[in-house]
């Protein structure tokens, strides 16, 4: 078989992944706190990049001129070819801008109490604190050292007694002596190997007769669960009162005794968007609060601009550098203007929601917006993720006004999170003796036009966080 050589022509179109236009699409995905990261990021590395401290009220208006006549709203970004097809006189100023829109708290100087904070103990150093206030001698120090490490972040011993006392060189009655006394530190229960032994823990300590909470905690622990108290009952031969008191007072126990030391600061959310009602407009602004504003370095626009540079390496240096900073503040702006059209086109299909609040949410996809706004759907969802909004009904992230819909008797559809709230309210109105199964709740959405099988509302329940009916009947008194 003989093989030849061959040249062929194929005409082929590709799209084409320039770095101006990678960035561009990076910038699109970042969350605020991570574009303001960047940002100083490209500062430090780009010496042509400056940070702008004040803005003109007069120079201002001439940079969103300036650059709505160079960043005309577009998908993809132009790229620079070569030096020559570029003014550089003409197009770089001393005050680019990025800005569209800006949200200020008054321009005072105000102390940031969240920056004044202590260092918390954590769940171990707690324990360690009390550990070293008994009286114990280096052995057993060492045997409380090592079960302490064994915790998991609820508080329960992970290791055995066999592993503590191998690890430690000792006996196992010596382990079970350290670990008798840990499970009586603050909080209560810790070290306990499960929730049985956690609560029977805490039940000694109780102010009262706690004989039948003990009754109950090592015989009907699965029933306790279910709530089935009249079983529970039944077989102690008691009265169903007693049980139910017994078992209210084990409700108010704590079942994860380190949960409280490890749930960790709380991360407040900052809006990237606000949007306010305005003499019965929503006007959108963004949250450029923090966010460093860009401008080209004066010294080197003059180098370049009137020839000052001898060396043909410094004069690239400074042009490649020039138009890696002028490339930034357009995919900047572009972020920024594109992050408002999506919000302004999700205000246009969402308005009952914005009016009257989210049992009146649409239903919505990405390509609705994308096709109001002109754009391509991967960027309408970049655009979305980890971005959160201020509304006059709360905040919420920009992907919460996307969502399925369900039919209706009627034709129309409802958005599957106005559902939600509609189940989340019917629920909590129930009858706590009588509360409504997922078939009972499906049927009352029947009743009001609105088509949901009974495993749809099992799926809803349960991202609710809301038990099942078995669990959320109360007892018959």
């Amino acid at each position: 078989m003989a093989f030849e050589l061959k040249q062929n022509l194929k005409l082929s179109q590709q799209l084409v992944m320039t770095p101006q236009l990678q960035q561009a699409i990076k910038l699109l995905q970042l969350s605020r706190l991570e574009l303001t990261d960047l940002i100083r990021q490209e500062i430090d590395e780009n010496p042509v990049l400056d940070e702008k401290m004040e803005v003109e009220s007069g120079e201002q208006g001439e940079d969103r001129d300036e650059l709505s006549a160079v960043n005309e709203s577009s998908e993809v970004l132009p790229e620079v070819k070569n030096d020559n097809e570029f003014d550089w006189k003409d197009f770089v100023d001393n005050s680019i801008n990025p800005s569209i829109g800006s949200y200020s708290s008054g321009g005072e100087d105000r102390e940031q109490f969240d920056s004044i904070v202590t260092n918390a103990d954590t769940f171990v150093e707690h324990l360690f604190w009390q550990l070293r206030l008994h009286d114990l001698n280096d052995k057993e120090m060492e045997i409380g050292e090592y079960i302490i490490g064994n915790l998991n972040r609820d508080g329960y011993l992970k290791a055995s007694l066999e592993e503590v006392a191998f690890a430690a060189g000792v006996n196992i009655k010596l382990v079970e002596k350290v670990r008798s006394k840990i499970k009586y530190f603050d909080p209560v229960g810790v070290s306990s190997f499960d929730l049985q032994e956690c609560l029977l823990v805490q039940a000694e300590l109780l102010q009262c007769d706690n004989t039948l909470i003990k009754k109950i905690l090592k015989k009907h622990l699965k029933n306790l669960e279910r709530k089935k108290y009249q079983v529970i009952a039944k077989d102690l031969q008691i009265h169903l009162k007693e049980v139910v008191a017994a078992c209210e007072i084990i409700a108010n126990m704590n079942p994860r005794p380190g949960k409280a030391y490890n749930e960790g600061d709380t991360q407040y959310i900052t809006p990237d968007i606000y949007v306010y009602k305005v003499k019965g407009e929503y006007v959108v602004v963004l949250n450029e609060d923090g966010q460093p504003k860009l401008k080209i370095n004066s010294f080197y626009k003059k180098m370049l601009t009137n020839n000052n540079i001898n060396s043909d390496k410094a004069k690239e240096y400074i042009q490649e550098k020039i138009r890696s900073a002028v490339w930034l503040v357009k995919s900047v702006y572009h972020r920024q203007s594109t992050i408002v059209n999506v919000m302004k086109s999700i205000i246009k299909f969402q308005r009952d929601f914005f009016d009257y609040g989210a049992d009146h949410l649409k239903p919505l996809v990405l390509r609705d917006v994308a096709d109001d706004i002109g754009m391509h759907e991967s960027n309408i969802s970049r655009v979305t993720t980890n971005k959160y909004v201020y509304t006059p009904q709360g905040i919420y992230e920009l992907k919460y006004f996307f969502n399925s819909g369900l039919n209706t008797d009627n034709g129309e559809s409802i958005a599957s999170e106005g559902v939600k709230n509609r189940m989340k309210a019917l629920i909590e109105s129930e009858n706590p003796k009588k509360p409504y199964s997922d078939q009972a709740v499906a049927e009352v959405f029947r009743q009001q036009g609105i088509n949901i099988a009974r495993r749809t509302v099992t799926k809803y329940r349960e991202k609710l966080g809301i038990l099942s009916s078995s669990r959320r009947r109360k007892a018959h008194i």
